[in-house]
């Protein structure tokens, strides 16, 4: 397989080489008065498709264009070869001529079988039939055309394109081979059976194929049907022999015809993808052809002139009327060029206005659907459609009825859509109902897409910018029930210290006041002491559940398990604490400890209070560089009336939040209640930890465990007999 660089090179030496000796001998050396043989054929008939040929070898990997560029090569060579026999006649009779002959008719083979190929395989290649396939791979024979003639004729065959009748003798024919010479005259020298073969399986795939093939092929089936009929008319005029005038007006009918086969390949390209071309690259594609096309014959414009009157002008002449008729038809090139660009890309000074309008619509939006409002006034009135609308997506996937921005009474289907993409997230869709007068053309879709790209990034900074806004407003107001839960908290903790530990201090030091008074005057009773004992101890017990409701000494010591499962000793329903081995042997940050610890005293309390469940499960585990805390119950979930729990829902959300985590809740009507709490721990992990069983401080978990620390903290005061005497002696009097 040759690579495609090395047929650009060769074909590109080729052809600029013949066409260079062409337009040098034919314009400047040897003017040829006769049009068919002169430089009308190689300028105008074969230069815009040898042209738009090797564009096309540097554009796309299509075979089609590779037969495109090798059949105008051919051409060119062809007419370089013509050019070189008609100016020198007298090589018909040196030695070497039926050795150079065999390159004239190979140039012509190759024109043919790369002509017939294109017009056969357009626009992709891909033939439908077999039998269309076996016909156009017969073409291929055509290349043994030099060693045919040479091994069957006795005198060389020469082109009849040459207009010579010269019998030149076949010093290289095999005698016994010549039976086979009229065989080959009519089935290879002349292409009537190639170029038949072509337009026949041209003309099937356009007329008898498919819908799709008969739409793909038609408009190059007419162009080539016109050329064809313009060549079958000057190859008759060559037989019946007819010159000048005639034979003139057939050659540029033919040479004329040619320019419809370019013309073919670019609509070809612009509306089915011909050469394989995406259709994201048609527009730009088609305007480089139509520029590389347009630019040929503006050249061949300008310097026809000079040309044609060549032998009556005086050099100087020759190139003011260049210069002249390249200025006059400069405006005609602009012209020309701006109508392809305008069909292809519509109006881009409009286009350009749009978008700058809508820009600056855009940037005045601050609310998204104010932002997709303009964006669809904008659309609206740049493209005159109908209507427009324009819908965000939802979190599933689907389009949400709020906010959208509609232009237009919405009738009917969309008939054009385009999605706001922004990285792998899909944003919205922009929809376009009916265009008001004709149909939209490529152009114009091309527009929707900048637009939707320049839509896009609009639309996802308002949703970040209203989505940060929210994140503010919700953390502000997080903060602020924070800030309100630690105030009542310490208000909390103010009314229990004045309403109770200190009112019990106070009566505690009148009591002992009253009994160091009656100790003074012996009326003390060791009961009396008793009492004063069981009032400490049960200040100390408020005590402590006042400082275990602050912040348990367990979960400090011990951990969060531990702290959570001192918990489930005095829950009123059966509760099972699980945690898995990493959650049991690692100790968290501190902060992570408290938020896991206090979401489940919260949860657990909901459940107490209104969930009416007959058991709870708390589930406690490490995944990763994540702290999952999971805790269900078989209540009567949120549905239930009066399940007052959206408040501890909220503290739980605003601890889990302070932290970075998420919180789920999964409430089923009458099927319990489920609170998930994912923390991460990236830096709030220490390292893994054997727990004790006992630690080197006592902790009093349960309440009998704290009446016997009260008991060893306040030991029974030793009173002896002579201590209490008095008191004994004063109680026998009073009964007395």
């Amino acid at each position: 397989m040759i690579p495609r660089k090395a047929w650009f090179v060769t074909l590109g030496v080729l052809g600029i080489g013949s066409l260079s000796y062409v337009f040098v001998v034919q314009g400047f050396v040897s003017p040829d008065p006769d049009p068919g043989a002169g430089l009308g054929w190689p300028l105008v008939g074969v230069l815009p498709l040898y042209a738009l040929g090797m564009w096309l070898l540097t554009a796309t990997s299509s075979r089609v264009a590779l037969y495109v560029a090798l059949g105008a090569t051919g051409a060119l060579v062809g007419s370089a070869f013509e050019t070189l026999v008609r100016t020198h006649p007298d090589l018909l009779t040196t030695p070497g001529y039926p050795y150079l002959n065999t390159v004239g008719i190979t140039a012509d083979a190759v024109a043919t079988v790369g002509l017939v190929l294109m017009i056969g395989a357009f626009p992709d290649g891909v033939i439908e039939r077999q039998w269309q396939r076996v016909a156009l791979g017969t073409v291929w024979v055509c290349l043994l055309v030099a060693p045919l003639t040479l091994l069957t004729t006795p005198h060389v065959v020469l082109p009849q394109y040459l207009g010579l009748s010269a019998e030149i003798d076949n010093p290289v024919v095999v005698p016994w081979l010549e039976w086979g010479a009229p065989l080959v005259d009519d089935l290879v020298v002349h292409p009537w059976l190639p170029a038949s073969l072509g337009v026949l399986v041209l003309v099937s795939r356009a007329f008898t194929g498919d819908a799709r093939t008969r739409a793909r092929v038609r408009v190059m089936a007419c162009s080539v049907l016109v050329w064809m009929g313009s060549w079958v008319l000057w190859m008759i005029t060559l037989e019946l022999g007819l010159r000048d005038t005639p034979l003139g007006v057939a050659a540029g009918l033919m040479t004329l015809s040619m320019l419809a086969v370019p013309v073919a390949l670019i609509h070809g390209i612009l509306r089915y993808g011909a050469f394989d071309v995406a259709d994201a690259d048609r527009a730009r594609l088609v305007v480089r052809s139509s520029t590389t096309f347009i630019a040929v014959l503006y050249g061949i414009a300008v310097a026809a002139p000079a040309l044609l009157l060549f032998d009556r002008l005086e050099p100087v002449s020759a190139v003011l009327l260049t210069a002249l008729a390249a200025v006059a038809l400069l405006p005609l090139r602009g012209w020309l060029q701006r109508a392809v660009t305008r069909a292809v890309l519509g109006d881009r000074e409009h286009h350009v206005a749009l978008l700058g309008e809508l820009g600056a619509r855009l940037e005045q939006a601050m609310e998204l659907d104010d932002v997709l409002a303009r964006l669809a006034e904008g659309v609206r009135g740049g493209l005159d459609a109908s209507w427009v609308r324009v819908q965000v997506l939802g979190a599933d996937g689907q389009a949400v009825t709020s906010p959208a921005g509609i232009a237009g009474d919405v009738v009917g289907d969309a008939v054009a859509t385009q999605d706001l993409i922004r990285g792998d997230e899909h944003l919205g869709r922009l929809e376009l109902g009916p265009r008001r007068r004709g149909e939209y053309d490529v152009a114009e879709l091309a527009l929707l897409q900048t637009v939707a790209r320049q839509a896009t990034t609009t639309v996802a900074n308002v949703r970040l910018t209203a989505r940060l806004n929210e994140q503010l407003d919700e953390l502000s107001a997080s903060r602020m029930r924070l800030i309100t839960a630690q105030d009542e908290e310490r208000r909390r903790i103010e009314r229990n210290l004045h309403d109770g530990i200190q009112q019990s201090v106070v009566a505690l030091i009148a009591n002992l006041g009253r009994a160091r008074q009656r100790l003074q005057r012996d009326e003390l009773r060791p009961l009396e002491l008793v009492e004063l004992q069981d009032q400490a101890r049960e200040m100390l017990t408020d005590l402590r559940e006042l400082a275990r409701g602050i912040h348990p000494q367990v979960l400090s010591d011990r951990g969060l398990v531990a702290a959570v499962e001192s918990r489930s000793s005095r829950f009123p329903v059966p509760l099972a604490v699980i945690a898995d081995e990493r959650a049991r042997a690692t100790r968290f940050a501190p902060d992570i400890e408290a938020v896991a610890f206090y979401t489940v005293r919260e949860a657990l309390a909901n459940v107490a209070k209104h969930s009416g469940a007959s058991c709870a499960r708390v589930s406690l585990s490490v995944d990763g560089d994540r702290l999952q805390v999971e805790v269900v119950d078989d209540g009567s979930g949120f549905s239930s009336g009066g399940r007052g729990s959206a408040g501890g829902l909220t503290n739980i959300r605003d601890r889990v939040a302070a932290v970075s985590g998420e919180l789920v809740v999964d409430a089923a009507p009458g099927g319990g209640t489920r609170i998930v709490v994912d923390l991460p721990l990236s830096g709030a992990m220490s390292e893994s930890v054997s727990v004790p069983s006992t630690v080197e401080r006592p902790v009093a978990t349960d309440t009998d465990d704290l009446d016997a620390a009260a008991d060893a903290a306040i030991p029974e005061p030793a009173l002896s007999t002579d201590t209490l005497a008095p008191v004994h002696r004063a109680e026998e009097a009073a009964r007395a």
